[in-house]
């Protein structure tokens, strides 16, 4: 398979407003994950981070260190529009498996199921390279299939264990309980602790 969707195809999307999967605000489980957080100097990488409201919630709650990265330029000027703000320096406008640097957190929100399923497993192997020791994989996926083809990809929850498995500890992956209407039911709430090497 492994099409290109590359930068240009997202800026497209993102130039005609075709951004199904934008839901315009942080989703309830990230921002419950966020809320238990104490360290407010973590290191936070948001990949494939399209208009990021996350960050947008984490800067305006006094997180200093979070990172955003996307290879549309549109979704990184409308961060910084909506959040002056917002450090420049800490948005990358670059693809997800040439970034670099060490990250205590990795945000997962709709950049999995964008990518072509034959990148799972080298993202799930990415994702481990670009966390701390002991650092963390959360965020929300797709435990359902699409009736058109994708992007957005969607998968199950059998499949995804397999690529994560070989980096990171499981400490939640199961239906998350609080997602939006939309998605109720058809979400996995991650949180995988990288393993030690």
């Amino acid at each position: 398979m492994n099409r290109d969707f590359n930068a240009s195809y997202w800026e497209q999307r993102y130039q005609q407003n075709q951004t199904g999967w934008d839901v315009g605000s942080i989703t309830p489980p990230l921002k419950q994950y966020f809320d238990q957080l104490e360290n407010k100097a973590l290191r936070i990488l948001i990949p494939g981070c399209g208009n990021a409201y996350e960050a947008e919630y984490l800067h305006k709650n006094g997180f200093t260190e979070v990172y955003v990265a996307d290879v549309a330029i549109t979704p990184l000027q409308n961060l910084l529009h909506g959040n002056p703000s917002f450090p420049e320096g800490h948005l990358l406008h670059q693809d997800f498996f040439s970034l670099r640097g060490t990250y205590d957190l990795i945000v997962e929100q709709t950049f999995f199921c964008a990518l072509d399923p034959a990148l799972r497993a080298a993202y799930a192997r990415r994702c481990a390279e670009l966390l701390q020791p002991n650092g963390t994989l959360m965020g929300l996926l797709f435990n359902t299939v699409f009736e058109k083809e994708g992007p957005p990809f969607g998968g199950s929850r059998e499949e995804y264990v397999s690529y994560f498995a070989p980096y990171f500890e499981f400490i939640h992956f199961e239906t998350a309980h609080n997602s939006i209407p939309p998605r109720q039911g058809k979400e996995l709430f991650i949180e995988l602790r990288k393993l030690e090497s």
